[in-house]
Formats: C-alpha cells, structure tokens, sequence
C-alpha cells in the first residue's frame, strides 16, 4: 500500500490554499529544474503582464453581484443567469454538440464587491485535495481525494505564456522522449479576429502540468478572465467526480463524443509534415473507447 506524503516543501513551496499530496517515491532533483507558480507568469513573446489589471471593474457595492446590475456579468455577453451557482459550479459548460466553452469574467481587484462575491472563484485558487502519482504508462498522473460535484472548479493550467513564435520553436525543438506541456488556446469572437494564448508549464507552472490527456475526459477547460486580458486556462468538473478517479481532460480542447477538428484534419496516422520534415505522433493511452490512438497535436504551430 503506497503511503502518501506532502510534498509541498518540494512542489508547491506552499503557496497553494491546499497541500498537494502524492503518492510513490519521488527525489527532490526530480523538481530542481521546476519552479511552481500558481498563476501565469509573462514569458518571451507575451507582451502583456498576467498580473497587471488591465480589465475594468463593477460598481457593484454589494456583497454579491448580480447580472441585473453587474457589469462584468453584463458587457461580456454572459448568459441570462449567474456564471456560478451558490456553490461556486459553473452553470454554462459551454455548446455540448461543439464541446467549445464560452469565457468566462470574473470580477476583479478595480470591483466594488465584496471578496466574497459568486462571481469570484477560479481567483481564490486552490480549493479540493488533490494528489500527484505514477500511472502505469503515462507518467505522473492526478486525482482527487474527496468528490467533485459537476461544475466545481478543480486547477489551473498556469506556466509561462509565450507568444505564437515563441511556442514553435519550443515544440520543434522537442525530442521524441520529450514531454509536450504547451496547450494553445484559440477564441473566436463572431467575425473578428482570432485571440490566441499559448501556456507552457514545462519549467515554470503548477499543479496542472501533471493532468493526462483522455479523449474521453472528466474535466473540461474554460478561458476565465479575472483581473488581466490574458485568460486563466481554467478546469472545471465535466461530471460529478468520484474520490481517487483520475483527473484528465482533452489537450485538443473539445468536451464531447465527437471527435474534435483537430483530429479530424489529420489524415495520415501516426505522422504529420511540417517544414521540419515528418514528425512522429505520440500513442495514446487514455484506454477510452472513443480513444484516437495518438494525442493531440497543434499542427497551426508547426506549420506557419
């Protein structure tokens, strides 16, 4: 029976609300070269500050906001009802025939409501018991320790946000053994242009760098916006979660049965050209039934 330890003095150096456990053995170089950062942090090619608030605020002097009066709930095109629930879930997870999310704005440090208003919850941070341990065949993987409701926020995926140019040369740089961590974030706005944000925790991140890929995942990702235009790359429960079930969610971004676009652009299994030459696809091994044998892959980074 594995005995699970804190490894906060190695991990997360106690700047989460809640310790991370884990389970197995672990050295302490294996993290020398990780530094934890529970939020973004500005990387090359970023040319906006994560922490700077540049997103204005509501003048909501009340304990709670409501979307008759508020203006974060109001000017971002949210839905008629409250983004969470009195228990701080997410209520809209997004087009279900899609499986794209829509944004989400929380309000901020400029906001005249209190910190305990509903519409303050990824920005509180860490919250559920989670715990870091060994898969079989996929690395380090995450789960939590008590039950996730649907809709309960979970982590972050925080790291260092770099620009498109920035992205390429790292993923083309990366070897066969290497892990990929970057997830690129595209949102569309109707006609306009196309926002682009793109995360890498690989040597600066958080908890969230441990999470698996499934095609058919538990958690889905939620652009959230709190005090910056740079979004949190936010992960809710798909479902309600139960204890020591691991934690995964989609890298291509979808959060349904139907097989995303990136997946179904790809034509030749197991390899993808570039101007690089041919690169080889990693073997998933989620073991969903709708399972597309490789993980995903960002060919709009490789090939521009």
């Amino acid at each position: 029976m594995s005995i699970i330890k804190v490894f906060d003095q190695y991990l997360c150096k106690g700047l989460e609300n809640v310790p991370v456990l884990r389970e197995g053995n672990v050295s302490k170089e294996e993290y020398s070269a990780f530094q934890y950062s529970p939020e973004n942090i500005q990387g090359p090619g970023c040319d906006i500050d994560p922490s700077e608030v540049t997103l204005p605020g509501c003048s909501c002097y009340a304990h709670s906001c409501l979307r008759e009066s508020c203006s974060c709930l109001q000017t971002y095109g949210q839905t008629c009802r409250q983004t969470y629930d009195s228990h701080g879930r997410l209520q809209d997870q997004g087009d279900t025939e899609t499986g794209y999310c829509r944004p989400v704005f929380e309000c901020n440090a400029l906001c005249g409501c209190s910190e305990a208003c509903c519409n303050r919850v990824v920005q509180r941070g860490l919250g559920l018991k989670l715990c870091v341990y060994p898969t079989e065949d996929r690395g380090w993987g995450m789960r939590a320790l008590e039950p996730i409701p649907c809709g309960t926020f979970v982590c972050e995926y925080a790291g260092e946000v770099i620009g498109f140019e920035e992205a390429r040369r790292r993923q083309l740089a990366q070897g066969l053994e290497d892990n990929n961590y970057i997830i690129a974030v595209r949102e569309y706005a109707g006609q306009g242009p196309v926002s682009e944000t793109f995360v890498d925790p690989t040597v600066v991140g958080n908890v969230g760098r441990f999470l698996n890929h499934s095609c058919q995942p538990n958690l889905f990702m939620v652009p959230v916006r709190v005090h910056s235009l740079v979004p949190r790359l936010a992960l809710f429960a798909g479902r309600d979660i139960p204890p020591q079930e691991e934690l995964t969610f989609d890298y291509s971004g979808g959060y349904s049965n139907t097989p995303s676009v990136e997946r179904l652009v790809q034509s030749d299994p197991g390899t993808e050209a570039s101007e690089t030459g041919t690169l080889q696809r990693k073997p998933c091994h989620c073991g969903a039934q709708n399972c597309s044998q490789f993980l995903p892959l960002d060919l709009s980074v490789l090939n521009n």
